[in-house]
């Protein structure tokens, strides 16, 4: 057990008889850092959490929400037949995947969590997540997107490899592998769920979908590749900033035209945003200080070292090894896995390495179970969640053995 301030290091050495990997130095954030790290992530939470709640407030009295409902109930309808049509429950998923698909992050979590709480309405057993709540978090967590943002920055920016600082000399180079990895990953998930669940995808309104978004995914990607990294960003920036004003204000017109009360209706959805932010404290502490152990313990290392050894020994190409500790720690930890990124970056050697393109494929390929499965779950406080993270594992390991043909198709 690590008990220790933030900063603490633990080194690692490679174990007798295997290939010696490059020195690597990992940050160790002790229990009592991990507990006050929880706490303040989700006290963090209350001011976002209540500015988009207090507006999906106002758009549920205006009655956005159902409209929003009756436009993606034929697809809806499908994925999740225990929603009654209509059901504002619809129209928060779609606020949610609309969020991710353009990486507002900040947007997408109140979301996920309005949906989960209208999800948990028509829950018949309150403490066993529903066919509904498992279809909804599985297709979250596949972190389907069109703009990997995050992992762009941070391959534009300088990152210090030995006495040199480096920035990757196209930055923009693993966007097309990463969204067809989370492309992958988000049909993987809906296909796993669908099979549990009995659902025929091969209906022809699902099809259709599909389809269309394979074509509009496939639209900006051909756009995209004729912009630089600055170009990639300030077309994000602006597209994702546009949307978030545009929607505001369509709430905001919609209420007008409904004559509600525009404040009430805001303050009482602001006051649900405070209230989940509050309640999630304790299931995510109980979480990151399991991933606190587990990192602080050296298992990364010792697996990561594992697999060199046995891959060598099968006379297989191992520059893949060394961007697999972004992919273990993803699972876990989403910032854990942005850190593991720079450190990979900074080690072997520089961000044009082809372990530094896989791990900024992994990085953008998927969301964090484990912390999805704590923060929404403990929302509503479903304990039983059943299948939900045998699945939600099963895509990760699609989306890694996707991420490392794609980066090998791409990158050699």
């Amino acid at each position: 057990m690590v008990v220790g301030r933030a900063g603490d290091t633990l080194r690692v050495a490679p174990a007798a008889g295997m290939p010696a990997a490059p020195a690597k130095v990992q940050k160790a954030d002790g229990i009592i850092e991990t507990c006050r790290g929880a706490v303040t992530l989700s006290l963090g939470l209350i001011g976002i959490m209540a500015l988009f709640m207090g507006l999906l407030g106002i758009a549920e009295a205006a009655g956005g929400i159902r409209f929003l409902s009756r436009i993606v109930g034929p697809f809806f309808s499908r994925l999740f037949p225990e929603v009654p049509p209509g059901h504002p429950a619809m129209g928060h998923m779609v606020m949610n995947f609309s969020a991710n698909f353009l990486g507002l992050d900040n947007a997408a979590t109140p979301f996920a969590l309005k949906a989960m709480d209208s999800l948990q309405e028509i829950n018949p057993d309150k403490s066993r997540a529903s066919n509904s709540q498992i279809m909804f978090l599985c297709l979250h967590q596949s972190g389907l997107q069109l703009i990997p943002v995050s992992v762009i920055a941070l391959r534009a920016s300088r990152v210090k490899v030995g006495a040199l600082e480096m920035t990757a000399a196209n930055p923009t180079d693993v966007f097309i592998p990463i969204v067809i990895a989370t492309f992958i990953a988000t049909l993987t998930s809906m296909l796993i769920v669908s099979f549990k669940q009995r659902i025929n995808i091969f209906q022809p309104v699902i099809l259709a979908w599909i389809g269309g978004l394979s074509l509009l995914i496939g639209g900006v990607v051909v756009y995209l590749r004729t912009l630089n990294a600055d170009g990639v960003q300030s077309f994000s920036r602006a597209l994702g900033n546009g949307l978030i004003l545009l929607v505001f204000l369509l709430i905001i017109l919609g209420a007008l035209y409904k004559k509600i009360n525009i404040f009430d209706a805001f303050v009482q959805g602001a006051k649900g945003g405070f209230e989940v932010a509050v309640r999630i404290i304790p299931y995510l502490v109980g979480m990151l200080v399991a991933i606190s152990l587990l990192r602080n313990s050296g298992a990364f290392d010792a697996v990561i070292d594992g697999l060199r050894w046995v891959f060598t020994r099968m006379g297989v190409d191992t520059r893949f090894v060394e961007g697999l500790p972004t992919a273990l720690i993803k699972p876990l930890s989403a910032a854990g896995a942005r850190g593991m990124l720079v450190n990979t970056m900074s080690t072997y050697p520089g961000p044009d390495s082809f372990a530094s393109r896989l791990a900024g494929i992994l990085q953008g390929s998927s969301d964090s179970t484990f912390y999805i499965i704590a923060v929404y779950f403990g929302a509503v406080s479903v304990r039983n969640t059943r299948y939900s993270i045998g699945a939600m594992l099963l895509t990760d390991l699609v989306s890694i053995v996707v991420s490392i043909l794609l980066c090998y198709l791409f990158f050699g």
